[in-house]
Parts: C-alpha cells; structure tokens; sequence
C-alpha cells in the first residue's frame, strides 16, 4: 500500500476502534474529546509518514500516538485530568494511561459503543448519523452526502444526538438480560436501514452506495462475532444483507444506469457472498423461530438460483405471502406482485396491481408498464411516462426512459 492511501485506509479500519475504546475508558459524555484525539493522531500521521517513512507497525504507531496525545490532554485540560484520574485504578495516570488496544477489549468497545448509539432515547435518522461517524468512520461531508443534506445540518444533528447521549445518561455497556433481545432488535434495524440506503439510495446520484453497505456488513459482523447478539435475527439479517451484496455489480451498468433483476449479467454476481448467504441463513434456522429478516432472506437466497428451476417463483410467491403478513409494505406488497405475474400470469397480474393504488409510488407505474408491456403497448408507455414523473433519482430516470424508446421505436 503507497504513502497516499495508507492512512485514509487506516483512518477508515481503525478510527471507530480507537474512538470506541477511549469513550468506553472514560464515559460517552467525552467523546468529542475522544474524537479529537483520534483525529489529532490521524493528522500527525499524515505529518510524520511522508518524511519519515511508514512505520513497521503502523496500527501500533497510532495506537502509540493515541496515549501520548491523551497525557497531553490530561496535562493541559485540568478538570478533565481529576475526571479520568478517579476512574483510572492507577494512582499516576500520567505513566500509566488507563486504554486498552488488545483486540478483544477494541471488539468490545465498538459492540457497546453500537447499542449506545442505538439508544431509543435517540431518533432513528440520529442513530444512523452516530453509527457513520463514530463505527465507520464517515466525515461530516461524507455523511451529508448520503443523506442529500449539508455539513451545517450534519455537525448539529450529531451535536444533539450526542447532547441526547449525556442527558439521558446513556453508558457504553451491554444491556442487561431483560432488554437485551429489544436492544438488539432496535440495533438489527438501524443496520438494516444503513444497509438499505445502500442497496438502494433516493438521495444521491447513484442508487446504490457500496460503501453503506460495506458498513452495514461489517457492523453485523461485530453482533455475530459475540455470543450475547449472534441470534437469529442477526444472522438472517447477514445471510440477506449477503444475497443482495451478491447482485451489486449487476445492478448498474457502466454508466451509472439501473439495471433490473431480469436484465442482469449473472457473470457478475458474484458467488462468494451468495456462498455466505447460504452460510448464514442455515445459521439463522438453527433457532425455533422465524423472522422478517429471514423470510427475506429466504426470498434473496431464490434470486439466486437459475430461473430452469420450476420450484422457483412458486416458492418466492409464498415467501411473499408469509412475508406481508409480517410486514404489510408497499414494497413488499409490489415485489410480490412480480412474483404473482410469474406464477399465474400478467392478466391476474394486473388486477392484484391496481387494487394497492400506490399512484405516488413510481415503483408502482413501472410495475404496471411491464405487466402490460405485451398487452397494451399504450398504455404500457402511460404508466412510463407517470413513472418518470414520480422518480426523484436520475439512473432510474435514464431507465424508464429507455424503456419508453424501446416501446415507441
């Protein structure tokens, strides 16, 4: 690795470790200090590297780096020095800094500092905003981005969501017995919903943001990697995340269009991570209960097999079946009606279609375009037409215009 990308690297694979670490020693009404700290190691970095060279161990060096930036602080910031003094057991915390860098107290730490983020005192849309900055490392503009917004909106949202964090006195540890499965569940869902603006984003040029998603992967790898969060719902939710990670490639052309399922180079799936869905959806059935996230990923794991096998849409219509009674979506309602189509053919297709009367979804136009496409080519390009009216994205626009000109040429 060059000069020029080791330290963004290392800034993405090692700042949520050390921040995590030191909020965890001294308390999350400090982690703004934490944050400067690491940021402040990061840029000496970026100081020293290029003259001096790129140190054996660099993760070590930062971690080095990390405590001595610390004792400055601790010697300069008074008040802050009898704070961390009292919860440290050694009597000089200026020889003996009280952090811990091994790698199971850093596994720890980003696992805690997880659920402290996930708090139900604090907003979803927060929730999502802390994770990215604080477990992934995300910067202000990098967040903004991929909520379509601004670095001013950015900075004060994670200002309150922190003040949120210091008034509720929220600490960073393991909930207790009793609200650790409805902790968890609040945790499984925010990832969900990183992942999803990911897999599929309304609020940037692209639909799909890879690096969400990457994100998304690697935060439910710290739920699976401890025994009190690897359930069934966070393997269903990997084994999903998985199958769709998978098609990625596929759901873009080189130009930044969409790509639908149908249309997909299959060559470019790619087979490790549908090999790992399979892996962790057996995971997820050794429970005796049944999730949302698992019926997806039931429904993901059928996308993947060839379309030669006749069990296939039969099995993926009945999934859906199952799945909006757990979840009575727009959404779900829609894919289903794909399915639908499929198995019992575009006529009975269309009739389920209209009766959701989703006229502000351009999912829903699109939908009823193709179901027609061979039917009623008029028509087809009517719902096309309203479709691109609806759509806020422009890869999708690209698409349905595309569509258009093949049905009008």
């Amino acid at each position: 690795m060059s000069d020029s990308t080791i330290v963004p690297h290392l800034f993405k694979t090692e700042y949520s470790k050390m921040v995590s670490v030191l909020t965890k020693s001294f308390g999350l009404e400090h982690i703004e200090i934490a944050e400067d700290i690491v940021s402040e190691t990061f840029l000496s970095a970026l100081d020293s590297w290029p003259y001096k060279g790129i140190p054996d161990n660099p993760v070590a060096w930062l971690y080095a780096v990390a405590k001595n930036k610390l004792k400055n602080h601790l010697a300069r910031n008074t008040t802050f020095n009898k704070i961390v003094s009292e919860q440290l057991t050694t009597k000089d915390p200026f020889n003996e800094i009280g952090v811990d860098f091994s790698d199971k107290n850093i596994s720890d730490s980003q696992l805690q500092m997880l659920f402290a983020v996930c708090h139900p005192a604090i907003s979803t849309e927060a929730q999502i905003c802390l994770a990215l900055r604080i477990l992934c490392g995300f910067g202000l503009t990098e967040i903004a981005d991929a909520f379509l917004s601004n670095k001013e909106t950015i900075h004060k949202r994670l200002h309150r969501a922190k003040a949120k964090l210091n008034s509720e006195k929220i600490k960073m540890e393991m909930p207790d017995d009793q609200t650790i499965n409805e902790r968890l569940n609040t945790v499984i869902q925010t990832i969900y919903l990183l992942f999803s603006e990911g897999y599929y984003s309304e609020n940037h040029n692209s639909i799909i943001r890879k690096d969400l998603c990457v994100e998304a992967l690697n935060l439910a790898f710290l739920l699976l990697a401890n025994p009190l969060t690897n359930n069934h719902a966070a393997n269903a939710l990997m084994s999903l995340m998985c199958f769709h990670t998978s098609r990625l490639e596929a759901r873009e052309s080189e130009n930044g269009n969409s790509v639908l399922y149908d249309d997909q180079d299959r060559t470019l799936w790619d087979t490790e991570f549908i090999e790992k869905g399979f892996y962790y959806l057996q995971q997820a059935s050794k429970w005796e209960t049944t999730s949302a996230y698992y019926v997806e990923a039931s429904i993901a794991y059928w996308h993947t097999v060839d379309n030669s096998n006749p069990d296939k849409w039969i099995s993926i219509l009945k999934l859906y079946d199952v799945l909006l009674i757990a979840n009575n979506s727009p959404i779900v309602a829609l894919n289903r009606i794909w399915a639908f189509s499929i198995v019992h053919g575009n006529a009975l297709a269309i009739n389920e279609a209209e009766k959701l009367d989703l006229k502000a979804n351009h999912f829903y136009f699109i939908l009823l375009a193709e179901l027609n496409k061979q039917i009623d080519t008029k028509k087809s390009v009517q719902y096309l037409s309203k479709a691109l009216e609806l759509c806020k994205t422009d890869p999708e626009k690209s698409l349905i215009k595309n569509k258009m000109e093949s049905l009008t040429n």
